[in-house]
């Protein structure tokens, strides 16, 4: 049992790593703000950018988990999505790399029912 009960908070590598690098980013802007400087600011808004990119290349990597409910045993923040490969439905990142196709694919269509003629 976690912390917060019966679900998960989603805490992956892919999160994680991406935080930190933002933190950096963000304090790195705060300098350049504090300093008035522009390249520490322009330095530090490279850094979340990059923040961006390293966290979406590592969800597609399989370090990061989509949103929603996930049984007990791939809640710990090691633990790779085997998924990932396929794209997560709903997942913009996924949809952005090109994998949305199988993401679709797992959708049940939805069929009108057909009335019995007379």
């Amino acid at each position: 049992m976690s912390a917060h009960g019966d679900c998960d908070m989603g805490h992956t590598v892919a999160g994680w790593t991406g935080t930190g690098v933002a933190v950096t980013g963000f304090t790195i802007c705060g300098l350049g703000m504090i300093t008035v400087s522009t390249s520490l600011i322009l330095a530090g808004v490279a850094t979340l950018a990059l923040a961006v990119l390293i966290t979406w290349v590592l969800h597609l990597a399989g370090w990061g988990k989509p949103s929603g409910p996930r049984p007990a045993d791939q809640w710990d923040w090691r633990v790779k999505d085997l998924a990932a490969r396929h794209g997560h439905p709903h997942c913009v990142g996924c949809r952005i790399a090109g994998r949305h196709a199988t993401a679709e694919k797992s959708r049940k269509p939805v069929t009108a029912p057909v009335a019995a003629e007379s």
